[in-house]
């Protein structure tokens, strides 16, 4: 007997990137610029405050929604950081990392057949997401001429206009791309005029490096249109916590609860007391990992414009997106350079139009490697020059 998959299970391709890491766990000197995930550890406040939680027991169930002390504390962060007005009680929800509050929207407001329009390159979940709730993916090609921001005339391109929903992610991942406030303008017209729904994933708002982050919930007329995602993986290096959340109006995140509810039921304790101590207490530890992200970005930069590679300037995430030598595709040259060099990197193909030909690069490690991995990909680069 053979268990019949779903036909949602079969449209969805293997990661793209998970092949590259079987490659570079056969050998032990590789350097890996290709996960997206802090090298620093969670600032020891959190760590202390999760350790006491556990001594004291305090490991039962919270409500669905989450801690109302951390919701109340979440909704006093993203008002001074951000200028995100929520209400605790109502508009906002805890979840088991950013990723589970992004699925909750796709399921809880995508209907089979309904098109989601994704701005891309993207997080290579947000497809998946969409096929397993039954929506059609409607990709958005941003450009590097644009520095990979989302253009009106992209969308209209795209015939995004008849969509039911829009993602977007800025800063972004693959790109380190950032929209201000006078590009993300026009793009709230256009959902206002369209009638979109915006999903808006902003994980690494505070990873922004030239100027303040903008939400486009702040902007006229977008509050009650937009879920807005955040969580503690990045900023706070508090990935394997597994802790992040969603805010938006009140009946939007009334229905992501009620799928929470059935399948989460909540969010980890443990990490809950962790995330109430980071945001009352690590801002510093936080400052301090942004500083140094900055200095790394501007070395990685850098470093690519010496070896010839074409990179644009990344102002966000911890991300660069350099284009790959005349005569390789961006697959080509990722295995070549694991391969010859024992450097990991992702071709940006894998995360949707617009990534063809560009290699995204994680600088979310030590200065030491990511020294000695552009030294390698230099040789590489000259070696088949």
């Amino acid at each position: 007997m053979t268990i019949e998959l779903s036909d949602r299970v079969r449209a969805v391709p293997p990661s793209g990137i998970r092949r590259f890491f079987e490659i570079a766990e056969e050998r032990d000197d590789v350097i890996s610029l290709g996960v997206g995930e802090p090298d620093f550890s969670t600032p020891w406040a959190a760590r202390d405050a999760a350790i006491t939680s556990l001594e004291q027991g305090k490991t039962s169930y919270t409500a669905n929604r989450g801690k109302r002390e951390l919701r109340e504390s979440i909704a006093d962060y993203v008002a001074d950081r951000f200028d995100l007005g929520y209400n605790p009680g109502e508009e906002i929800i805890v979840t088991a990392g950013a990723s589970e509050a992004v699925d909750l929207a796709f399921r809880a407001f995508v209907d089979p057949g309904d098109t989601v329009a994704i701005a891309q390159p993207s997080y290579i979940s947000y497809e998946p997401g969409v096929i397993f709730a039954g929506g059609e993916v409607l990709p958005v090609p941003t450009r590097k001429e644009d520095e990979f921001r989302l253009t009106v005339e992209g969308l209209e391109a795209a015939g995004a206009a008849d969509a039911d929903v829009l993602v977007v992610c800025y800063p972004n991942n693959p790109t380190g791309a950032i929209m201000r406030e006078a590009d993300l303008e026009p793009i709230a017209e256009f959902a206002r005029e369209h009638d979109l729904t915006v999903f808006s994933d902003e994980i690494y708002a505070e990873l922004t490096y030239e100027g303040e982050h903008t939400s486009i919930a702040t902007l006229e007329g977008m509050r009650e249109r937009t879920i807005v995602f955040n969580g503690f993986s990045k900023a706070h290096a508090m990935t394997g916590l597994r802790l992040g959340y969603a805010l938006g109006p009140a009946d939007a995140i009334g229905a992501m609860n009620k799928i929470h509810q059935y399948t989460m039921l909540s969010a980890p304790t443990t990490a809950q007391h962790a995330a109430i101590e980071a945001l009352d207490s690590c801002e510093n530890d936080v400052r301090e990992m942004v500083d140094q992200y900055d200095r790394r970005r501007q070395f990685v930069l850098s470093r690519f414009r010496e070896i010839g590679l074409d990179v644009f300037e990344a102002k966000g995430a911890f991300y660069c997106f350099p284009e790959v030598p005349d005569g390789f595709t961006a697959e080509e040259f990722a295995e070549g350079v694991l391969r010859e060099q024992g450097v990991a990197v992702v071709p940006g193909d894998v995360f949707g139009d617009g990534g063809e030909g560009h290699l995204r690069i994680s600088y979310a490690t030590g200065l030491e490697d990511l020294r000695e991995a552009l030294a390698r990909i230099e040789a590489f680069v000259a070696d088949h020059g």
